[in-house]
């Protein structure tokens, strides 16, 4: 059984964000969509209640997970989190996207508790554009990622978010990095999310000229086929993928994903705050099985391309 919306667009992946919490500060994060919620009322959900979620998520034909946050590996209780997912009949990958902080010295036990593959956030290779992005140190990112590639997670993937005038000449140097590392670089261009009209008019940067170097050194060009039909480019010893914003016909119009808030609600569209369905308000009022499964029919019918 696999959900459409209206449109016609399966409903395959979720993308839960376990915590708000992040031990960085990047000035480009988009912070999934997410309204600000006020520190003193953060709310997070129990492992239970998450891996129940999930639980219905994946009997309704969801088959890939993504643990986000905030900072996912800020939950002391996340090793149980991967391990509960990880369990579920008919989940077929389990990934997480993090800064890569504290990731070498979980890389294994995350490994072992069922997590397949990681995206880390890789802006650039220069220490100290490093931390006035992000207020943080890049030498345990890069051995966060070492170590991710050691222990057997597969893809390990970078996620590059290229702005003007601050890492967009370090392209090439990354793609050497992933080709040492045996990882894929993803080029992810600027949204206009959580930021400011200043910010994004100052920093955002088109893709047009990182494609056509691409274009000219791959040896094939793939469509990912229910991921927005972004392209990967496989270069004679790397694969770099391009990903553009979400607020293109083409990436929404082929979009399989649904979100769970940090708070618990069911979120459409990374976009749109004003179609949410509250789902943690329902379990923690004793909801069953039944009724869970029609929020999550109602939020997959509000599921709509972005315009």
């Amino acid at each position: 059984m696999t959900l459409k919306d209206n449109h016609g667009r399966p409903l395959l992946n979720l993308r839960v964000a376990i915590t708000r919490r992040c031990n960085l500060r990047c000035q480009y994060c988009h912070m999934e969509g997410e309204e600000t919620i006020p520190e003193n009322s953060m709310d997070e959900m129990t492992v239970d209640e998450i891996v129940r979620i999930v639980r219905i998520a994946v009997e309704l034909g969801i088959s890939k997970v993504k643990l986000t946050g905030g900072e996912p590996l800020m939950r002391k209780d996340v090793l149980e989190i991967v391990k509960g997912i990880a369990a579920l009949p008919g989940l077929r990958d389990l990934s997480m996207t993090t800064n890569g902080t504290m990731l070498a010295s979980l890389a294994q036990e995350l490994h072992a508790s069922g997590l397949k593959r990681v995206n880390v956030s890789f802006p650039t290779l220069d220490k100290e554009v490093y931390n006035k992005l992000t207020g943080g140190r890049l030498e345990g990112v890069s051995e966060g990622i070492r170590a991710a590639v050691n222990v057997g997670f597969y893809p390990v993937k970078l996620n590059m978010i290229v702005l003007k005038g601050v890492n967009d000449y370090a392209v090439p140097e990354i793609i050497d990095f992933a080709r040492e590392t045996g990882t894929i670089l993803q080029l992810i261009e600027l949204e206009p999310i959580n930021i400011s009209d200043e910010y994004y008019s100052a920093y955002h940067k088109s893709m047009d000229e990182y494609e056509d170097m691409l274009r000219q050194k791959a040896v094939t060009v793939e469509t990912r086929q229910y991921m927005q039909n972004r392209l990967i480019y496989h270069l004679p010893d790397a694969k770099v993928e391009v990903i553009h914003p979400t607020e293109n016909m083409e990436f929404c119009m082929n979009c399989t994903r649904l979100r769970l808030t940090s708070d618990g609600k069911l979120k459409p569209c990374l976009m749109r705050n004003d179609n949410l369905v509250n789902v943690i308000k329902a379990v923690r009022n004793g909801a069953d099985d039944r009724e869970l499964i029609k929020l999550f029919e109602l939020a997959n019918q509000r599921r709509q391309p972005y315009n």
